[in-house]
């Protein structure tokens, strides 16, 4: 009876979760602003706080300059790995335990790992008992992590298995191929190999996580209910008892510009996955806004793009096709991508370089920079339409210390972007000599 009890109090603080979830989203799309408000712990984490009582609901994010760019060549993988682990039982309770005391107060873990940042975040209903009991949990994991053997050989070998498989896959062999011609010897270049995962042992794993996940590069970002007094005791909490570090990270090499290659792969798959780009934006440049609202016109704006009319509307080569930008602390990749029958992949390739070509050479037209403006701003709203959306903005901001009130600006400076901003950031930008093109497909592998 009593674990039918237990069962039913659970799912009743979930639903209440997802409820209270469901109406953050209304109530962020309707405020004017986000005030955020920041401050650093007494063990020197920086915090970003929005306080928000109309729901009873916290979300919280902690992140670590502990990405892939913090790995070595020979160990690739192991950032992935310690990120992975992270959450596999603390040093006074076992990974069943840990999980039982996030299901028992509704809450959930979560987190992400990319080539800049690692972290952890949590949800969890703002009433006292849920909120102590899943944030001295998250506690528990980020500051005394217990890597059990078990979890490191599972992980281990699960993270093996999907590097094998990925090298069958024609779109993960063109990503890392592309990644290793943009950025050569840069850690952004690496990727997992089954021998570089063969090589890591836990101690590595304990290793990765003492030199990273330091309190003085971590990033916290708070949302919900909760004022600044009850923010301030939530962050000291969570850092407090994470490691120190010894001293200043170590420098990483400035990102070069790649020479202008084209690689063929070979790929028994009927499609040709097609990638073209180069290192083009860090995320503090000011380029931002000029090249967020180019690259909507070029192919970021889905079906109203030049690179969708000319290349799968008119033409019909390719059922999808793409551009973007991934502005990263060093200057992140600018792609296009498509798919297409190997049959026509060398015309669908030919297309794609005369819409860049002569987009590069003449920027937007008016018409395309209004629509583009407005589209822009008028779904600026989706970006923070949900509560993860706006954590993850928080935290964005955090990391890569923008300014407070990027939020907050984002519609004015998107509306101010000219046609000569545009025009000029991508001729500086994206340089056609630069770009780096990968054909997946074609033939047998």
């Amino acid at each position: 009876m009593r674990k039918n009890n237990v069962a039913t109090n659970v799912a009743e603080r979930t639903s209440l979760l997802a409820l209270a979830a469901t109406l953050w989203m209304a109530a962020a799309v309707a405020e004017a602003a986000l005030p955020i408000q920041h401050w650093t712990t007494s063990s020197g984490a920086r915090v970003y706080f929005v306080e928000s009582r109309s729901i009873p609901m916290l979300d919280i994010n902690v992140d670590f300059d502990a990405g892939g760019r913090r790995v070595s060549a020979d160990k690739a993988g192991l950032g992935g790995l310690t990120h992975s682990l992270i959450k596999a039982g603390s040093a006074g309770r076992s990974e069943e335990e840990i999980s039982r005391r996030i299901a028992d107060v509704g809450a959930q873990l979560g987190g992400n790992a990319d080539r800049d940042r690692a972290g952890i975040a949590l949800r969890t209903l703002s009433s006292e008992r849920e909120r102590k009991q899943a944030v001295s949990t998250l506690a528990e994991i980020l500051q005394s992590p217990a890597f059990p053997d078990a979890a490191f050989t599972r992980e281990k070998a699960r993270l093996t298995d999907s590097v094998k498989e990925e090298e069958t896959k024609p779109d993960a062999i063109a990503s890392k191929t592309f990644y290793r011609m943009l950025y050569g010897s840069h850690p952004y270049g690496l990727a997992p190999t089954p021998e570089t995962v063969a090589r890591i042992q836990r101690a590595d794993v304990e290793g990765y996580y003492r030199a990273n996940y330091v309190a003085e590069r971590a990033v916290v970002a708070i949302i919900g209910d909760a004022d600044r007094a009850l923010a301030e005791r939530i962050a000291e909490h969570l850092t407090a008892g994470l490691p120190r570090a010894s001293g200043a990270p170590a420098a990483l090499p400035a990102v070069a510009q790649p020479r202008g290659e084209t690689a063929q792969i070979a790929h028994p798959a009927t499609q040709s996955h097609i990638l073209l780009g180069l290192p083009a934006m860090a995320r503090s440049d000011s380029d931002y806004f000029p090249m967020l609202v180019g690259n909507y016109v070029l192919g970021g704006g889905g079906f109203v793009s030049r690179l969708y009319m000319e290349v799968r509307e008119k033409r019909g080569y390719a059922y999808s096709v793409y551009s973007y930008f991934l502005p990263l602390a060093q200057e992140g990749p600018f792609q296009i991508g498509l798919q297409t029958k190997n049959e026509q992949a060398e015309e669908a390739l030919a297309r794609v370089r005369v819409v860049l070509g002569g987009f590069l050479a003449q920027g937007p037209t008016a018409a395309e920079l209004k629509a583009a403006k407005q589209n822009l701003v008028g779904g600026f709203a989706l970006r923070i339409d949900s509560n993860k959306k706006l954590l993850d903005q928080v935290a964005l901001i955090g990391y890569y210390r923008l300014p407070l009130t990027w939020l907050d600006d984002f519609t004015a400076r998107v509306e101010k972007v000219s046609m000569a901003e545009v025009r000029d950031a991508f001729a500086r930008r994206v340089r056609p000599d630069n770009l780096v093109t990968v054909v997946v497909g074609g033939g047998k592998k």
